[in-house]
């Protein structure tokens, strides 16, 4: 369905912010609930959307050494997440225990272990300052195929890039890898601090599994018709 595709992020400071903003749209089935909201209000708010029956992507952004990104891992597997992310850049060990460490955390607490998706290079960077910046010789699309590519060779269930990157990435990494688009904007929204943008049809056009779209539905003066007008252009590209 595609309603399932579209991840809602809860970019909220606290868990009454939550609440009010699950509850004004309760056709979502998908959230991502990210650092903010995770260190303001633990795991109370997993808790939360697992009792509405809703899908959660824990975007946590993983980024230390093997041991300690294992360890995380392991206690984040136990929550029955869907979706759980990491840096690639962390490298192949760190990489290979966090993938055994959900399995292992997982099977502890009794539920299904999250999809690890890698994340290849935040949205918010543009080719100019991986270049000048981060000193990275490699053009921005190599650099998030190399990555995808080192997680998918390390164990990872998928990867999350730009919606530019998505085609080359579904052409060259396994049919069932996972690729998860942030930074997905409507033709009616503003793009933000998103620098490698396309519409949601493009992206799921491009390959992509499941979409992140925030602040054109969040910041909306009518959220909930936000989301209809982007449910309803998406079901008529792709059905």
């Amino acid at each position: 369905m595609t309603i399932d595709k579209i991840i809602v992020p809860l970019d909220v400071p606290d868990l009454d912010s939550a609440i009010a903003l699950i509850n004004k749209l309760p056709q979502v089935t998908f959230w991502k609930v990210g650092l903010e909201l995770f260190t303001s209000t633990g795991p109370l708010i997993l808790e939360i959307l697992k009792s509405r029956q809703k899908r959660i992507f824990l975007d946590l952004k993983f980024h230390d050494i093997p041991n300690t990104v294992a360890g995380a891992c392991r206690a984040a597997a136990g929550y029955g997440v869907d979706l759980l992310t990491i840096h690639a850049t962390c490298g192949t060990d760190a990489l290979k225990a966090a993938a055994e460490a959900v399995q292992v955390g997982a099977e502890k607490a009794g539920t299904k272990p999250p999809k690890l998706i890698a994340i290849t290079l935040l949205t918010s960077i543009s080719a100019r300052q991986l270049a000048f910046d981060l000193k990275i010789p490699l053009e921005l699309p190599e650099f998030a195929l190399e990555m995808a590519l080192l997680a998918q060779n390390s164990g990872l269930n998928g990867a999350v890039c730009s919606p530019q990157e998505v085609r080359q990435l579904r052409a060259s990494c396994e049919n069932d890898f996972v690729l998860v688009c942030p930074g997905v904007r409507p033709t009616w929204a503003e793009k933000g601090d998103q620098k490698r943008s396309l519409t949601p049809s493009q992206a799921i056009t491009a390959g992509a599994d499941y979409l992140v779209i925030g602040r054109p539905i969040t910041a909306a003066p009518e959220p909930e018709l936000a989301w209809n007008q982007i449910v309803q252009e998406l079901e008529i590209d792709h059905n």
